[in-house]
């Protein structure tokens, strides 16, 4: 088969069409072929891939990414190739999340793996050092081991470079306005926190009010640094559309970033309802 490929041209022409046209983008996270194939069939315009997406889709807390249990950028790269992009039909574009602070990969190599294979963007969580609080001993120990913001933001810079689409993402506002600066990626998505909810979910008891506050606190400085920036908000308590929504209502942005949201809860949610009537059927005589 030949799957269709987006050019970077068209992929910001209909990005900035849907801004114009005041049309929130979806972007959405997927970790297998069936879910990037239905996420495309319901409308998302970007189907992003990492490691921690398919380890969400095997079972396992996105957070599973963060432990040294296999080379993330490789196995972003490999099911891209071989799951994503064939399920695709080129509706919508992918972006890879790349992990940028591997030390045995140059970031030149792996972005021209993604192009290579149709993938036209890029975004530096997979994972990210922003992940992890900066007043903890382990920032200081990976910091000081060269594991850094600016490895992300050079990434970053080097993929705009390169043609590609560039996504930003961070989960503090220190963090939100040096990689703004730093790289100017076409869109930046504020991580408000681990989605709540399911198996594997995590609840800071963050309200959906809260998480929009701190999204627009940080969308506000961001726009005073890049009024052009395309903004998306993701994660913490926006668990379903009715959050979505909310957040689109009390925030400046342009759309937002969903990933167990549109994979993992209704995947566990959908499989035990249908698995739970099937196991509890009885004979007849």
């Amino acid at each position: 088969m030949i799957t269709k490929r987006i050019s970077t041209n068209d992929i910001l022409k209909k990005l900035n069409a849907k801004v114009a046209e005041r049309k929130p983008i979806m972007i959405s996270s997927a970790g297998s072929g069936l879910v990037a194939k239905l996420l495309e069939e319901a409308g998302a315009d970007c189907i992003n891939t990492f490691s921690g997406a398919r380890l969400r889709a095997n079972g396992m807390g996105t957070m599973s990414m963060m432990w040294p249990i296999l080379d993330s950028n490789q196995q972003t790269l490999d099911y891209t190739r071989e799951d994503i992009m064939p399920a695709l039909r080129g509706e919508a574009f992918v972006c890879a999340c790349l992990n940028s602070n591997d030390p045995l990969k140059d970031m030149r190599m792996v972005i021209k793996d993604c192009q290579g294979m149709g993938v036209n963007s890029v975004s530096n969580i997979g994972p990210s050092i922003s992940y992890v609080d900066k007043d903890s001993e382990i920032f200081r120990v990976l910091s000081s081991s060269g594991i850094t913001l600016q490895n992300e933001i050079n990434m970053l810079c080097l993929a705009k470079e390169m043609n590609m689409v560039t996504i930003g993402l961070a989960f503090s506002e220190e963090d939100s306005v040096a990689i703004v600066e730093g790289a100017k990626p076409h869109i930046f998505c504020y991580h408000a926190g681990t989605t709540k909810g399911g198996r594997t979910g995590y609840d800071k008891g963050q309200t959906i009010e809260k998480t929009a506050e701190q999204t627009e606190d940080v969308f506000r400085k961001i726009q005073e640094l890049h009024p052009d920036v395309i903004l998306v908000g993701h994660g913490a308590a926006m668990e379903n559309p009715p959050d979505a929504q909310y957040m689109l209502d009390h925030t400046s942005s342009h759309g937002f970033w969903t990933g167990s949201s549109t994979e993992r809860l209704p995947i566990e949610r959908a499989v035990t309802e249908v698995a739970e009537k099937f196991a509890s059927l009885k004979f007849s005589h």
